[in-house]
């Protein structure tokens, strides 16, 4: 981290604290910052804590996996959001953009039809948002073309109105009162059922697939350049676009098979972070983390919060999205980096 993008890197990194602390503190059941901190630092020292018994369980077993899952998820989806935007030279590029958000809906739909536990769903979610990008790139690789990237957005856009077409047939034949309301607040993105045993099969592909795009963060800023400049620079390009397509879409399908269809952060959060630190994607990646899962975590206690009912994530963030996104189509004309 260099000394000029440090002031961005702690304003990302406040804004993760700040959603840390809201998120403890405010709920049904409010706790002090005083008893939040006490029972966290009891946690980590393995001492007894003097916090009373409601506040730690609300800290650690109400509050604490969702707190983790809100981070979690948004991390990733900011993660991918900026590895696409990168790979696709596009600051319009989400990551549903090859259809991984799609797919994954696809599968938790099927899934909940078929009266699928919440791990048979979670699977099929995942499963179906890995398989929707392998199509897409199956076929954007078969059709030969001078711009490969064009025909893979253009393949992803197809693909992906295909799978909600089928989306929507399965809610079609869905059972009204019971199985279609379960679709309909899945499709829509929420963290209120998370659990405990649901954080580590999120960490793992997160982490593993955000690692991997760590890894290639210097060859993600050669890849940025338009396709022949960075082949006369020796990169591989089919490989090196291969490796970061499977690893964002890794830990998209991870995300959203676990919180659901969560859209704009992936667009949003990218920018806000290429703002404060620069378009180096060795900054920019951990820099965009960060700042994702503050955001999240914050949407998500407002989601909590703000209305005696939870208000589902996907509506909050498109709240916030669509007037940034209408910001960006009028001054996309500028230079973008």
């Amino acid at each position: 981290m260099t000394r000029s993008s440090l002031p961005g890197f702690l304003v990302a990194l406040a804004v993760l604290l700040a959603g840390l602390a809201l998120a403890f503190t405010l709920g049904r059941y409010p706790v002090s910052v005083a008893d939040m901190l006490d029972v966290l630092v009891s946690r980590l020292t393995g001492r007894a804590s003097d916090a009373p018994l409601a506040a730690q369980d609300v800290v650690l077993m109400v509050r604490g996996p969702r707190v983790l899952a809100a981070v979690l998820v948004g991390a990733a989806l900011a993660v991918s959001g900026t590895a696409f935007q990168g790979l696709f030279r596009n600051p319009l590029v989400s990551p549903d953009i090859l259809g991984a958000s799609s797919g994954a809906a696809l599968g938790a739909v099927v899934g909940i039809y078929f009266s699928l536990n919440v791990i048979g769903i979670e699977a099929l979610a995942f499963a179906g948002g890995i398989a929707a990008v392998a199509a897409v790139y199956a076929i954007g690789s078969a059709v030969q073309a001078r711009d490969p990237i064009l025909v893979l957005v253009l393949t992803g856009v197809v693909i992906g109105a295909l799978l909600g077409s089928c989306v929507g047939l399965v809610k079609y034949l869905a059972d009204p009162y019971n199985q279609l309301p379960a679709m309909t607040f899945w499709l829509l993105g929420s963290l209120a059922a998370t659990n405990v045993g649901d954080l580590l099969p999120l960490f793992g592909p997160i982490a593993f697939g955000t690692l991997v795009l760590m890894a290639l963060r210097w060859r993600m800023n050669v890849m940025s350049l338009p396709e022949e400049e960075a082949r006369s620079l020796g990169v591989p390009t089919s490989l090196l676009r291969s490796a970061i397509i499977a690893a964002a879409t890794l830990v998209t399908s991870a995300s959203v098979a676990a919180a659901g269809v969560i859209g704009w952060v992936g667009l949003v959060v990218p920018h806000l972070a290429r703002s404060l630190v620069g378009p180096d994607f060795a900054r920019l990646i951990p820099t965009a983390a960060i700042l994702g899962g503050g955001f999240l975590l914050l949407i998500d206690t407002l989601a909590r919060t703000a209305a005696p009912i939870e208000i589902p994530l996907g509506i909050l963030t498109a709240f916030i999205g669509t007037p940034f996104f209408i910001w960006l189509l009028a001054s996309v004309h500028r230079t973008w980096s």
